[in-house]
């Protein structure tokens, strides 16, 4: 696994012998990414731009499964794979070099792996995909991942937690199946094509601990005008409501507890803000696993998304605990710091080690693999 401080476990005393092996299950459409930076503007029609920086990473799924597992959680992953080179990659890159479970996950012989091409300037993104359905094991009658179908997977594994994406209209009978047997499911949404925004299209919702739209998608889905009171009024839908605020943060509202908890965002220089809202939320699944305050996962979970913009590519971006404990290192050494934003912080103190190293983590690259170490 590619935990990158060794010992450092998030659910350190939280384990038991009757526990399930998985923390934390997903279920997607793995892409290859590649990432173009460096470029000043958008692409211009009938011209030719050339980019001052490329990497290639898994993506999709990838992207939050990668971000859970770098945080120490293990993670299990069911996709489906081409048989191509870039399959090939997308597989190693993230069993063999992140420790991700992939038992039920399959490979499909003649099918291409999904590819997006993503284009970073200006602190946004544009991004082109191209893939095609993808078959099940079973054949063609099988599982279509890419179409969102959920036959796939039938019997996912005992797990602490699942991390579901919701789209209008469609059910996917494996999270019922997921929270019937103990797993806590979180879940973020994507944009509402058919322009309704009606929560009740969400049918799994029904199933979810944790729902964490952006503040626009909050909005929408509540009828309201100002993200926080969308996060109040999805509380009355869910348990736990949390909306990101892009460069204001996140607001969380826990209807259990009745506490409701926000947190600014940390100011970076942005590379590439793909996969951000993936890392986190596996941010935030980690600390919510790990029975952390409120206002401590919105501050970590935030904290993960910030260090990942600062790289190429969305999975291989995330940030591992050495790559945090080296940022806290550093950030209690400028002069100017808020003695109330390092303040926020300082629960860190118990879960990073005294002094941090330089970690190994493998980062997107603009070749799909080197013949040789480079």
């Amino acid at each position: 696994m590619s935990t990158d401080i060794p010992g450092i476990d998030p659910l350190d005393g939280l384990r038991a012998p009757q526990d399930p092996d998985c923390d934390v299950f997903l279920t997607g459409t793995v892409f290859l990414d590649i990432i173009f930076t460096g470029l000043d503007s958008a692409p211009v029609r009938g011209t030719e731009s050339w980019a001052r920086g490329m990497g290639s990473s898994p993506g999709g799924v990838a992207n939050m499964a990668t971000a859970l597992a770098r945080l120490g959680l293990h993670t299990s992953l069911a996709a489906a794979f081409g048989d191509d080179h870039y399959g090939e990659y997308c597989w190693d890159a993230l069993e063999q070099g992140e420790g991700i479970d992939l038992s039920m996950s399959h490979t499909v012989p003649g099918w291409h792996s999904p590819v997006t091409v993503s284009m970073a300037y200006e602190g946004e993104r544009t991004m082109v995909s191209h893939g095609h359905e993808a078959p099940g094991p079973e054949g063609a009658h099988g599982a279509a991942l890419l179409a969102g179908e959920a036959s796939f997977p039938r019997c996912p594994p005992r797990a602490r937690a699942a991390v579901a994406s919701l789209a209008p209209g469609r059910s996917e009978p494996w999270v019922a199946t997921a929270a019937r047997n103990g797993a806590r499911i979180f879940a973020d949404v994507g944009w509402d094509e058919t322009g309704r925004w009606d929560l009740d299209a969400l049918a799994d919702l029904e199933h979810c601990q944790a729902f964490l739209p952006n503040a626009e998608e909050a909005m929408r889905y509540t009828r309201t005008d100002c993200p926080r009171a969308a996060a109040h009024a999805l509380a009355e839908r869910v348990p736990l409501a949390v909306v990101t605020l892009g460069a204001e943060g996140a607001y969380a509202v826990d209807s259990a507890t009745g506490e409701s908890a926000e947190v600014p965002a940390i100011e970076v220089e942005a590379l590439d803000p793909t996969g951000a809202g993936d890392v986190f939320v596996a941010g935030f699944v980690t600390g919510t696993l790990a029975d952390w305050p409120l206002a401590d996962r919105l501050a970590f979970a935030g904290l993960t998304a910030a260090l990942s913009v600062q790289e190429f590519g969305g999975s291989l971006s995330a940030p591992g605990w050495a790559e945090i404990a080296a940022w806290w290192q550093q950030i209690r050494t400028l002069a100017d710091q808020d003695p109330a934003a390092l303040q926020r912080y300082a629960f860190l103190e118990e879960l990073l080690p005294a002094a941090a190293r330089p970690w190994p983590l493998r980062r997107a690259v603009p070749t799909i693999g080197f013949r040789h170490p480079a």
